[in-house]
């Protein structure tokens, strides 16, 4: 058999970590393709990891893949050169199917993200399969029917009956198009409908976040009393681009000041001891968020003084009251597994807390990601899971209020897997696309 040559376009930082996911998974297959990239937008620094060759030209833009958030951000990119870009990019595709039909070798495009990509497929000449990330029916609807929504814009999310708007659905339905992968079972269920060669294969963001330590529990009356005395655990995430997770981080902390006024006011009468773990990105300078943190009372401790056991022996740790924090740049799917609930300002970190089967409570920030329009359609792509708290300094109220619920954590649980489905995602993906393409 031929080896498939397969061009892979994204279109986002975010799409270019399900990328690669995906990527790991075809390259351990016995009819692994050749594979080759072209991150549609920023450097595509994930993909270099791999030393998988690039196609043509890559360039970050200004609102650093944002764009669609704002028209200004738009108007940023169109002066920052992104029609040259973009046409070099069209170029590069077509050049590359072209090159790879005179070799006589079978070439596919996979396009990861939104219509950008999946239109490059359909431009590019040869067979294509699309992974939607950017799309959902959850922001229109719930297993039950429609969101109510109030707002001028919704009409136009679902006009044509699905979130995916017809000129989307054409370039999926056509010939070349040999399969679509949605984010979850129900958008999956509505393109099947529309007769879109669509597979519910799950999504590729909950593959690779296994923690460092066993995470099944025994249910003797000792883990019944360990339970009782542990910690409440909280998982911090203020996203990973600077400079807004800085600014993302000081909103945390005021939501964090308020929890522990609430944790500990005279009338709670609580013994339960708090401990925080932020779940830093390494492009962030840990340095910044400290002196944040020593200037709202926090002091330094050891790592030996928290009062659970933490992998990253690199971590910084501080205490105040009866509260720890943690700051990790190591431990990142230990913060996701070990956290009982979380305090977020992120994209895809919020998504993955969400889809282990936890609540987050989330607070709009000044962007150019988080954003008040970010956080709304969050909470609707996410649902139940998701606690909208529009101020910082009502974090403490709302948590106190979520907990005198305690039921809604088995609706939570079900919740979460069922928006972002089981790990697995990228290996199943990755031999449909083989038996589809090849």
């Amino acid at each position: 058999m031929t080896q498939l040559q397969l061009l892979v376009l994204s279109n986002g930082h975010g799409e270019d970590i399900v990328a690669t996911k995906i990527l790991h998974s075809l390259l351990e297959l016995e009819n692994a393709p050749q594979i080759f990239v072209l991150p549609l937008a920023g450097e595509g620094h994930a993909y270099k990891k791999l030393d998988i060759p690039f196609i043509g030209s890559v360039q970050a833009m200004p609102s650093g893949g944002f764009l669609y958030m704002d028209s200004k951000q738009l108007v940023r990119d169109v002066k920052g050169g992104l029609i040259q870009l973009t046409l070099n990019q069209i170029k590069a595709t077509k050049q590359w199917v072209k090159e790879q039909n005179a070799l006589g070798k079978k070439s596919a495009v996979l396009a990861v993200g939104d219509i950008v990509p999946l239109l490059f497929g359909f431009i590019s000449g040869a067979n294509y399969a699309f992974v939607g990330t950017a799309k959902s029916e959850y922001y229109v609807r719930s297993e039950v029917g429609l969101l109510k929504r109030t707002n001028k814009g919704a009409y136009w999310e679902n006009f044509s009956g699905s979130i995916y708007h017809p000129w989307e659905r054409w370039l999926m339905t056509r010939r070349r198009c040999k399969a679509v992968f949605p984010r979850d079972s129900l958008t999956t269920e509505i393109l099947q409908k529309m007769n879109v060669r669509a597979f519910d294969l799950g999504n590729p963001m909950m593959d690779g976040l296994e923690p460092s330590f066993p995470t099944y529990r025994s249910y003797s009356i000792d883990a019944e009393h360990k339970e009782i005395i542990r910690p409440l655990i909280v998982t911090l995430l203020p996203g990973s681009r600077a400079p807004e997770a800085y600014a993302n981080w000081e909103k945390i902390m005021i939501g964090v000041s308020s929890l522990l006024e609430t944790m500990y006011a005279p009338t709670t009468h609580t013994s339960k001891s708090l401990v925080l773990l932020g779940a830093i990105a390494g492009s962030l300078d840990c340095n910044i968020l400290s002196t944040t943190l020593i200037s709202q009372g926090w002091r330094r401790i050891s790592l030996e003084e928290l009062p659970l056991k933490f992998s990253d022996t690199n971590a910084l740790t501080f205490k105040q009251k009866n509260a720890h924090l943690v700051l990790t740049q190591n431990a990142y799917n230990d913060c996701l597994h070990m956290g009982d609930m979380a305090i977020a300002m992120a994209g895809t970190a919020t998504e993955q807390f969400i889809g282990l089967g936890k609540p987050a409570f989330i607070i709009p920030g000044e962007g150019p990601q988080f954003t008040p329009g970010f956080a709304e359609a969050q909470s609707r792509l996410l649902g139940d899971s998701i606690i909208l708290v529009e101020q910082a300094a009502n974090i403490g109220q709302q948590v106190q209020n979520f907990f005198a619920y305690p039921d809604k954590l088995h609706v939570i649980a079900k919740n979460g897997l069922r928006r972002m489905g089981s790990a697995g995602a990228a290996q199943r993906i990755a031999q449909c696309i083989i038996d589809k393409l090849s």
